[in-house]
């Protein structure tokens, strides 16, 4: 099974797609690293999925 990220603005609205990953701790060390550029192409909120299945989010880019 592979992990991605799906790439939301604030209202829920998908704007994209990461990369696939191998493993959970990739995919989250992976954003840990790139959420500014992330929030610097628009992107409010990030969720994580495991193939077609949901694991977590929304989770908010922006610091609280």
């Amino acid at each position: 099974m592979t992990w991605t990220w799906s790439y939301e603005t604030t209202d829920g609205s998908v704007t994209g797609r990461s990369e696939e990953f191998d493993s959970r701790g990739d995919a989250e060390s992976w954003v840990g690293e790139a959420f500014t550029e992330l929030l610097g192409q628009g992107v409010d909120q990030v969720r994580l999925f495991e193939g077609d299945t949901e694991i977590y989010g929304p989770m908010s880019l922006h610091a609280e």
